[in-house]
């Protein structure tokens, strides 16, 4: 609903446009979109642009920042699929994707667009089946797997992307069982607590864990969380905010800014007086 005060569509695109380039000109290490084909979490008849496309201009329209998903659904593309169109946006940004992935929740979409709804234990299965093709895609010549979901046989992706040693896979939610450990095995980046910090603490020590037991360096991996801020907050609010964070263990963080389509003032004044004090 972010572009909803915006008529054209081209219009709405250029707004989008102009506040990644002037992130791209900041302190900021990044710019994500979200992977949905409606307005959420209400279904309205407004503009909602795709995930990767938008991902993929908005690659050319930068030089600097990452660009990623927080997250790309899983239920929508085949993992291999994922992986190849991951590759080429890679190869596009110069290597400046993180590329978002996780289950899928929103169920009304996944059937207004004609695709299979499961509930969650078959959803997570079919996540971690395509975790492990995403990283077959991305570091064998000429993959196999063989799966209750999903089947490769062979495919070649060619380039498989820029950033060595694959592009920089991020996995969205706070499943302990599953997707943490996948975060674990496979993931260079995660997000989860949704700007909880008792919540985050107790998702982190789940992942060190599993780290732990996959002789995985858990420092590697990069822990983000959401935070939204309110321009109508005060600057020392939002720094307590992100200590408190930081202090569970969150050492990355994906801020949402209201209305920023429309006002970029409090997307400046966050990187002007937060960002340096991190």
């Amino acid at each position: 609903m972010d572009l909803v005060e915006i008529d054209d569509p081209v219009e709405q695109y250029e707004a989008m446009t102009a506040v990644a380039k002037l992130a791209d000109a900041g302190p900021w290490d990044s710019v994500w979109v979200y992977d949905h084909f409606h307005t959420v979490p209400e279904p309205t008849v407004n503009s909602v642009f795709e995930a990767w496309t938008v991902t993929s201009t908005l690659s050319r329209d930068t030089s600097r920042v990452n660009i990623g998903q927080m997250v790309g659904c899983n239920g929508y593309r085949h993992p291999a699929l994922y992986a190849k169109i991951a590759s080429t946006v890679d190869v596009a940004s110069h290597g400046r994707l993180y590329a978002g992935l996780g289950a899928g929740w929103y169920e009304h979409e996944w059937k207004a667009y004609g695709y299979e709804w499961a509930e969650v234990p078959e959803r997570m299965a079919a996540f971690r089946e395509a975790v492990e093709v995403v990283h077959k895609m991305w570091t064998e010549e000429r993959p196999v797997f063989e799966g209750r979901h999903y089947r490769i046989d062979q495919p070649i992706n060619e380039p498989k992307g820029v950033r060595k040693p694959h592009p920089s896979l991020w996995l969205g939610g706070g499943g302990e069982k599953v997707t943490l450990k996948l975060v674990a095995k496979y993931a260079d980046g995660c997000n989860f607590g949704n700007g909880d910090p008792e919540v985050f603490r107790q998702k982190a020590a789940v992942l060190r864990s599993h780290c732990e037991k996959l002789d995985r360096d858990y420092d590697r991996i990069k822990k983000s969380t959401s935070i939204t801020f309110d321009p109508a907050e005060s600057t020392a609010a939002t720094i307590e905010k992100v200590e408190r964070l930081a202090e569970a263990g969150a050492d990355y963080f994906i801020v949402y800014i209201p209305r920023v389509a429309y006002d970029h003032e409090p997307l400046q004044r966050f990187a002007e007086e937060v960002i340096p004090r991190f």
